[in-house]
């Protein structure tokens, strides 16, 4: 069924994952199309952001955010279209940017709803390069990371709409860039299209010993998306002083609990310790003072006009696609900024 004006469709968390998400987490429920009261507007999704960070939300724990509710609908940043307003500042036509979460239709009173006017250029960028993944490595990389020309970052989940875009921003500070991918197609768009020094295979064999070798002068800034393998081959590579902005662990959401194997604590806590490393884990929107998002979008409006900046996205048709969308993504089975369109 696809989206129409008489049925909301919505999907709901059916149950909470032990491990990883399967046919069983996630349930498409269709009811009827919510009326907007006094001070309240109808918005009908068009685009839907999918982000490893609603694998999270799944879990009853304690964390940044609350969970989402078993039974509620699943969490997530839409660019939406006003149907019906009775509220100052939105009129029918206009194109939003909202948290409805994973639905065909929702009442909002406006409460952190960014108005992005009756026709915008490339909407859906709002959920990407121009919202928050953007400014997750806007911020992340010059607030927390702190490069300084001639430095080098490295960068996991590098062909991803953040790692992709702090690499990209690195190399604007001067920067020697080092991303790290899965796979010879993602790494070959790393460095060809976003211009990257090198980019490393995290699948190969001797995925350790590359990373050394594109790194002769150690590592001072890493821009941590993964977690796992990645970040054990980073450890060594360190130098004093080095900065980590902690973005995601994405390797490790679906574990129950600790991670097979040795335990790696030893290691981390005392590379931190001997090479003095800053490790800070941030989100974007508790993290950082309210006019910083102001600069990103005066910097990044002017990076993309002058074509400094490149930008890829995956879009997804259909809602009932959305699960498995973005089961796919937190397996590394995605290339670039995924959506979903509705």
């Amino acid at each position: 069924m696809t989206q129409n004006a008489q049925t909301n469709r919505r999907i709901v968390l059916a149950e909470r994952p032990k491990a990883a998400p399967d046919a069983n987490t996630l349930r498409l429920e269709e009811t009827p199309i919510p009326t907007p009261g006094p001070g309240e507007m109808l918005l009908r999704s068009v685009f839907l952001s999918l982000d490893p960070y609603m694998r999270g939300r799944m879990n009853d724990s304690k964390s940044y955010a609350t969970p989402v509710s078993i039974g509620g609908v699943m969490t997530g940043q839409v660019v939406a279209e006003v149907m019906v307003s009775n509220l100052d500042g939105f009129a029918p036509g206009d194109y939003v940017l909202a948290g409805s979460g994973w639905q065909d239709y929702a009442v909002s009173d406006g409460t952190e709803v960014l108005n992005l006017g009756a026709k915008p250029a490339n909407p859906s960028w709002s959920l990407g390069i121009m919202g928050m993944p953007g400014y997750t490595a806007y911020a992340g990389l010059l607030k927390i990371g702190e490069p300084k020309p001639g430095e080098t970052v490295v960068v996991a989940a590098a062909s991803g709409p953040v790692g992709a875009t702090v690499g990209q921003i690195a190399k604007l500070k001067g920067c020697r860039v080092v991303g790290i991918a899965g796979g010879a197609e993602k790494c070959a768009h790393v460095v060809d299209v976003l211009g990257f020094d090198a980019c490393i295979d995290h699948k190969s064999p001797d995925f350790t010993a590359q990373l050394s070798a594109a790194c002769p002068d150690g590592i001072d800034v890493y821009f941590e998306n993964v977690g796992g393998k990645v970040l054990y081959a980073v450890l060594p590579l360190l130098n004093p002083f080095a900065r980590m902005p902690v973005c995601g662990v994405v390797s490790w959401y679906n574990i129950p609990g600790l991670p097979e194997g040795p335990d790696m604590g030893p290691v981390i806590m005392g590379t931190i310790l001997r090479m003095k490393v800053k490790v800070e884990g941030f989100i974007i929107f508790d993290s950082f003072p309210r006019s910083l998002y102001a600069e990103f979008v005066r910097d990044m409006t002017g990076w993309l006009k002058e074509g400094k900046m490149h930008y890829t996205e995956e879009v997804i048709d259909g809602l009932e696609n959305a699960p498995e969308g973005l089961y796919g993504l937190l397996e590394g089975r995605s290339f670039g900024k995924r959506v979903v369109r509705l």
